[in-house]
């Protein structure tokens, strides 16, 4: 009797496996769980994004660049500005630390507040929080601003040279900040993020918008870095997307096509 048991359960399992053996071989293999996909063209990548742009408001596209470079060391910091021959998706506010005639100057010229150490008195007593996007001064008022340096780096409105806000021209950095010009700086994970558009911009604007960020990167390329061709090594990924859409993959490749045909159409 018991004999006659296991025999049945060897064939029923025996049958079980004839059954699973049928299955087509591909169906036996489990799909790799958070595959990356693949890097899209840019132009690909640039149609996706504003097809996944479901918000009801106008969301901003956005960079994301990945950079070989080690942030810790301060000389292989990249930095740096761009005008975006389709200006910039947000309207910036700005603060200007000037007096006399550079304060008249920076009015002019459209400052949403223009002050001296008058203001700085203010910032520093807390009676003005300066809530601005950008800041500039010029090289005459840097001694003075000492006294808020800590307040303004936390929030990343210190003037620098570097990125034109500590500047004698006033009225050529605001024109240029009305036209469309942005900053981008290295954050400590290596990674730069910057708005270059909105979703209602047309197709060939932010291709445009992105080639000439992708330029200014290039032009921001750490002397110290290990000499390698163009992005090799130093650009280590790209994704666009919008403010509430997913980040997709941009290739190296076209990439650097859309920046170098950039630079040859509208540099000199």
């Amino acid at each position: 009797m018991i004999e006659a048991e296991n025999e049945m359960r060897l064939r029923m399992a025996k049958a079980v496996e004839e059954e699973r053996m049928k299955v087509p071989f591909p169906l036996l293999i489990k799909p790799k769980k958070n595959e990356k996909p693949p890097p899209l063209d840019l132009n690909e990548a640039i149609r996706q994004v504003k097809a996944n742009a479901k918000a009801k408001f106008d969301e901003t596209v956005e960079a994301h660049i990945r950079l070989g470079v080690d942030s810790k060391r301060t000389e292989m910091a990249v930095r740096g500005t761009v005008i975006l021959p389709h200006g910039a998706p947000k309207a910036v506010s700005v603060a200007v630390f000037a007096e006399g005639a550079e304060a008249e100057e920076a009015k002019a010229a459209g400052a949403d507040i223009v002050g001296g150490k008058e203001l700085i008195e203010e910032i520093a007593s807390g009676k003005n929080k300066l809530k601005v996007d950008k800041c500039f001064s010029t090289p005459g008022m840097a001694p003075n601003l000492g006294k808020i340096a800590q307040y303004l780096r936390k929030r990343r409105l210190m003037p620098d040279k570097k990125l034109g806000t500590l500047t004698s021209d006033i009225a050529g950095q605001l024109k240029e900040l009305r036209q469309g010009r942005v900053e981008f700086k290295m954050e400590s994970k290596s990674i730069l993020h910057v708005g270059l558009g909105k979703v209602s911009y047309k197709e060939e604007a932010l291709r445009e918008n992105i080639s000439a960020f992708m330029n200014a990167v290039l032009l921001a390329k750490p002397a110290g870095l290990k000499k390698t061709s163009k992005y090799a090594g130093y650009v280590l990924s790209v994704h666009i997307s919008s403010t509430m859409g997913p980040g997709l993959p941009v290739s190296i490749q076209s990439i650097s096509k859309a920046a170098d045909n950039y630079k040859k159409m509208h540099m000199v």
